[in-house]
């Protein structure tokens, strides 16, 4: 059962990682202007704004003079939960 669990616990880890390599992109995307017709700039942008976008709402100060830094507080917060997570599935596939 412990292998299962760290196999989840592998999952989970290179989702986040995934995920935060497209917030990477979406920041660099949104400094050359891309063609938006295209569909991994689609793709990029559908992953990532919710989530940008529900940073920027909840946490008023990540825009400071037009500058947008919740993308490194996503990253921030993926890397919190990410340790988390993997630290707790872990310690219980240890224990079986």
């Amino acid at each position: 059962m412990g292998i299962v669990i760290m196999s989840f616990a592998n999952v989970i880890h290179m989702l986040l990682w995934a995920y935060m390599w497209v917030l990477i992109i979406a920041v660099f995307l949104s400094w050359v202007r891309p063609d938006p017709s295209n569909p991994i700039v689609q793709v990029i942008y559908r992953l990532s704004y919710p989530v940008l976008d529900f940073a920027r709402r909840k946490i008023g100060f990540l825009v400071i003079n037009g500058v947008d830094l919740s993308p490194i507080a996503v990253i921030i917060a993926l890397q919190i939960l990410d340790q988390l997570l993997i630290g707790l599935l872990s310690k219980l596939a240890n224990m079986m």
